[in-house]
């Protein structure tokens, strides 16, 4: 399969089976979230894969909506970025966290991006929440958590003629 096809059928899934990811599929995911480029490859990022379903359920109440899924999920890895070591966090964190799911899209494993950073539960920060769960320190930054498992339920791959061309703009 060519990127761009990977691209294509890359979605979001949030609802997942009971067939556990396999330790081939999870070593291909971390190693892509480590090949991931970080700002003057200071490698600033931390992956913490979570399999244990009570620690999974806890994560899927870290903010006021669209963590649930993880609770049905069979692992998740949360990209913790270190604040002492770059600046380029956020960054470095989201380019981790696309690299992991464009490998699930290609192992044909469902998977989805749970957005941490800015948001909130009961109006307490969702990035404390998390840090006080996985018990990690205040310097650690949270981004994102990608949610992982096989499912029947992935939306249809995109399409070439999806894409809106008129956001290319070309300054000659």
């Amino acid at each position: 399969m060519e990127l761009i096809d990977i691209m294509l059928k890359r979605r979001s899934t949030r609802k997942f089976n009971d067939e556990p990811v396999s330790k081939e599929e999870l070593d291909k995911i971390l190693h892509a979230a480590l090949l991931a480029p970080t700002s003057m490859n200071r490698k600033p990022c931390n992956f913490m894969v979570v399999e244990r379903k009570e620690t999974l359920d806890e994560l899927s109440k870290s903010k006021d909506h669209g963590a649930e899924l993880i609770a049905g999920a069979d692992k998740a890895i949360v990209v913790i970025a270190d604040t002492f070591i770059a600046d380029t966090w956020i960054e470095d964190s989201s380019i981790a966290l696309t690299y992991m799911h464009l490998m699930a899209t290609e192992l044909g494993l469902g998977s989805c991006w749970v957005q941490i950073h800015l948001r909130t539960k009961d109006g307490k920060d969702s990035e404390e929440l998390v840090r006080d769960i996985l018990k990690i320190d205040n310097h650690y930054r949270v981004v994102g958590i990608m949610a992982l498992g096989h499912s029947e339920d992935i939306p249809k791959p995109h399409e070439l003629t999806d894409i809106d061309k008129n956001k290319i703009h070309f300054l000659v």
